[in-house]
Formats: structure tokens, sequence, C-alpha cells
């Protein structure tokens, strides 16, 4: 079924713990980058050690890009690393999907201009004034596009993902 490198990169807590499960009990191997190697921290205690630097990663060695929401992803919104990955992810037609307030990531990297995608409420705005069509959907899945609106919909923003790498794949 998932073929390639079978390989996810994400950037914590249900946004990022449920769509990892998913994927990991498909035989997805899913690595994590960041801006540093130490112990990444959710919202809600949850911890991680990043696998590698957001500098160092190499969209061409993977089949899906997943930035995960939480207070932090405000740090990427505007960091040349994370919207270089965006761009490559979707000019070399990978899986590209963000939840909570990470869509602001894709729409600053101008990937969503007239796309249907969602965001945390509170972030509509800087999506659409990007161009990202807005509907206030919890989760929009637009052609290789996926986004969801917050830790409600994190489990079916992780089937969503593995559903897209499979189609992807096939």
């Amino acid at each position: 079924m998932i073929k390639k490198n079978k390989r996810c990169i994400c950037r914590i807590d249900e946004e990022y713990l449920y769509p990892r499960e998913i994927l990991e009990e498909e035989g997805i191997n899913v690595s994590v980058a960041s801006r540093s190697l130490g112990e990444a921290c959710g919202m809600l205690g949850a911890r991680i050690e990043p696998d590698l630097l957001l500098s160092e990663a190499k969209v061409d060695e993977y089949d899906g890009i997943i930035f995960i929401g939480g207070i932090g992803a405000r740090l990427y919104w505007n960091d040349e690393q994370a919207l270089r990955i965006c761009q490559e992810a979707i000019s070399e037609g990978k899986i590209l999907a963000a939840i909570c307030i990470a869509p602001v990531i894709l729409a600053y990297a101008e990937v969503l201009e007239g796309v249907k995608a969602t965001v945390w409420p509170s972030e509509k705005n800087r999506l659409v004034e990007r161009g990202a069509i807005y509907r206030g959907r919890k989760i929009e899945v637009d052609g290789k596009i996926i986004t969801a609106n917050g830790p409600n919909a994190a489990r079916d923003f992780g089937n969503k993902i593995l559903e897209a790498l499979k189609e992807n794949l096939e």
C-alpha cells in the first residue's frame, strides 16, 4: 500500500500524538523536525526529541509534510526553512498538512491561494488575507493539502493524511 520511503515529517499533544499513532499503526515512519534538537514539549505535557533540524529536512525524502499546531507553531509562521519546505512539498506533489494554527505557515508560504483550508478560528483572517477559501469546517482537503482546525479534529486529521498518502502512492 504505502511505498517509497514510508515517512512523513512532522514538526504536540493530541494534534501530534493521534496522527502519529494512526500513521505508525500502518507502518509509516514519522520523523520529527524542529528548529532545535532539544526536547519539545506540548501544551499538555507531551515530550519528544526531534530527529533532525528543520534546516536539514529534504522534502524529496518524504511522502508527506505535516505541521503541528499549538502555541509553538507561531515560531514557524515566518521561518524561512518552514516556508521553503511548504513550497517544495507543493512543487514536488507531496502531501502537505497542517492543524490548529499551523495552517498559517502554509498561508505565509503562499501555497493556499485559491485553496480550501481551515485553521483555529482566531487565525481565520491570516488565511483569507493570503487567498485561502475559508469555510469554517473542522477539516478541509483540497488536492494534496489537508488542514484541520484543532485538537478535536486530530484523529480525523490523521486519518485523512493516511488516506491521502495511500492514494498518492498507489
